[in-house]
């Protein structure tokens, strides 16, 4: 048994954390002149650490689960969901949204395509919940840094938030709500449509682009991210990151969802700024409301939303993921004692 935990936490440490590259990186940055006990010497060598480490398991992952997805397309996606009804549905509507890399942005056509194909509302807002803020290839990358326990419970409380929002809205009989553009559009997503058979050499090729494009959309973001990640761990005094997000602030789980609401990014890029700040003492519950209210209410998605639904529907989602990420803040501030 302790072998086959030496083994994990080889694999954790060194081939997802990739602490050998951080070790690699300070060396080289010495031979480089810079002064190993100064705060830039701290920022440069996070800022490369992570931008590497993340540009490396990104594009990995994602060509993986481009590979898995070339399986799934849009149509034959549609049909899987039709296949449910219940409350099922909904499970399965969530977690088709695991495999799909995509930020909220990106995940609002694909729901806007299955809502006018006549699946069921909830089904739909189960899987847009779910696709920006719960991803399989973000999971190592949470391995690497929190540990297995947190990165799987992120995982399956972000998954639970999905299919529960995603079944209280079916229950509200918000379909009304849906833009008529798309209602009017259901005629058309009911055509069945020949789906061709992907070879391997297409399926590799799919995976290809899929890491080309999303890594063209998700690096701005990896570098931003990285950037303020690499100052909250360099300069900003650690007793300021405690006193707003720490223990003794009861308010900071609410604090992290509402700060994290206006801004957009995908999942790869406020990783190193929850890695910096689980660093200066940050309470694990707001270092991940903060990640969730990031991928999941950011600013831009919800105004793409709103062509989508109604006002009242927004509202109630808003209101659905906002009071989820909050439960499941307190409860990782609650856990963090057993966790860590």
């Amino acid at each position: 048994m302790n072998f086959i935990v030496s083994i994990w936490e080889f694999i954790q440490n060194q081939i997802l954390g990739m602490q050998w590259l951080n070790i690699l990186v300070g060396n080289i940055l010495e031979k480089l002149g810079l002064d190993r006990n100064t705060h830039l010497f701290g920022g440069v060598q996070f800022f490369f650490y992570d931008v590497i480490k993340i540009t490396i398991l990104l594009c990995s992952l994602i060509f993986f689960i481009s590979y898995i997805q070339s399986y799934f397309p849009p149509e034959k996606s549609k049909k899987i969901l039709g296949r449910f009804h219940g409350i099922w549905a909904n499970i399965v509507g969530a977690l088709l949204g695991t495999v799909t890399p995509f930020c909220s942005c990106s995940s609002i056509p694909l729901f806007i395509g299955f809502s006018s194909a006549g699946l069921p509302l909830g089904v739909t807002f189960s899987f847009l919940i779910s696709s920006p803020m719960v991803d399989l290839g973000s999971l190592l990358l949470l391995i690497g840094i929190f540990g297995t326990k947190i990165a799987v419970w992120y995982v399956v409380l972000g998954l639970v938030i999905a299919v529960i929002g995603g079944t209280i809205i079916e229950k509200l009989k918000l379909e009304n709500e849906i833009e008529d553009f798309i209602r009017n559009a259901k005629s058309v997503g009911n055509i069945e449509l020949d789906i061709p058979e992907l070879t391997v050499s297409d399926r590799i090729n799919f995976a290809k682009e899929q890491v080309k494009e999303t890594f063209r959309k998700v690096f701005p973001y990896i570098i931003v991210g990285v950037g303020i990640g690499a100052a909250i761990h360099n300069w900003i005094p650690e007793n300021w990151i405690s006193g707003i997000l720490g223990s003794k602030n009861p308010l900071g789980v609410i604090l992290s969802t509402i700060v994290g609401i206006p801004i957009y990014a995908d999942i790869f890029g406020t990783i190193p700024i929850a890695e910096a700040l689980l660093f200066k003492g940050a309470n694990l519950g707001s270092i991940l409301a903060f990640m969730m209210a990031v991928t999941t209410l950011s600013l831009p998605s919800l105004v793409m939303l709103r062509k989508a639904v109604k006002p009242k529907l927004l509202r109630i989602f808003i209101g659905i993921c906002a009071l989820g990420i909050v439960i499941t803040g307190y409860f990782f501030n609650y856990m963090q004692q057993f966790m860590i």
